[in-house]
């Protein structure tokens, strides 16, 4: 069976998929659908949904669009989550590649140094540096990235210490293929699976690291995300209940989605499944 055929077989996988390719086309599509952008004054403020015509969704405290803003912050979401990913991936690989490749005093150095980042709670860090570096859309991408590599590295370690003892590894050794050689093209393609698992719910996890600091108002104020709507909208909760509510939806609409895809990832990749499915 395909890599296709495997996850297509997991339906809650699928479903994931589908949430998630609705919100990257509406994301795409945010500019054609209100060219004005999120932040203009359409209406008087505090709109109950489903009342007026053009505004399914109401409006906020300032009488702007909420669907206008909840599609526009689905762009700030998945894009923090997707660079601050690839960010995480591109410290976490090579680091924990090399510390498991190569042990000895290499991996002792690479795991206290990973290990100094893991005693600070995640949020907690990431608090700090978004601070440090004043709130913005790069500054949050950059803190994010900074808590989440820790456990990329641990993940690759493991999985390189793994490989390095098959057979296929001390083959290329004997040939005289460099070390570098080995690592890049012998041990780390067989080492993909699990990092793109593990991508997947990191993307997860950034977007709601990016929703919470702009809830706590760390966010970028010239920028709508999700966080940022609730965040506006929590003195209001009891009397506009909406303005925060649709967003909280998308944001676990959307963290679920990727989290299904990841198990769904988990299943069609793991390759004693697989062996299982044959037999």
């Amino acid at each position: 069976m395909s890599l296709w055929s495997r996850f297509a077989t997991n339906r809650a996988a699928v479903f994931g998929l589908v949430v998630l390719i609705a919100v990257i086309l509406l994301a795409l599509f945010a500019p054609v659908m209100f060219p004005n952008g999120p932040w203009q004054m359409v209406q008087r403020p505090f709109l109950v949904p489903l009342t007026t015509d053009g505004l399914p969704l109401g409006t906020d405290t300032l009488g702007r669009n909420v669907l206008a803003g909840l599609i526009y912050g689905a762009r700030v979401s998945l894009l923090v989550g997707l660079v601050s990913t690839v960010m995480a991936l591109l410290i976490g690989v090579p680091l924990g590649a090399l510390a498991g490749f190569y042990g000895g005093w290499v991996d002792e150095c690479a795991m206290r140094f990973t290990e100094f980042f893991q005693t600070i709670p995640n949020f907690a860090l990431a608090i700090v540096l978004v601070a440090i570096l004043e709130p913005s859309l790069t500054s949050i991408t950059i803190s994010i990235a900074i808590v989440s590599w820790p456990p990329v590295a641990r993940l690759v370690r493991a999985e390189v210490m793994s490989v390095t003892r098959r057979e296929y590894v001390d083959a290329a050794r004997l040939a005289g293929l460099s070390n570098m050689h080995i690592l890049t093209r012998q041990v780390l393609p067989n080492t993909v699976s699990p990092i793109i698992v593990m991508a997947s719910l990191m993307v997860a996890t950034a977007i709601l690291l990016e929703s919470s600091l702009s809830f706590l108002g760390l966010g970028d104020p010239n920028i709508m995300s999700w966080g940022y709507q609730i965040g506006a909208a929590r003195t209001v909760i009891r009397s506009a209940w909406w303005l925060s509510f649709f967003p909280g939806v998308a944001i676990v609409l959307t963290v679920l989605a990727l989290n299904l895809i990841g198990e769904g990832l988990n299943d069609a990749l793991n390759p004693h499944l697989i062996r299982k499915g044959k037999s």
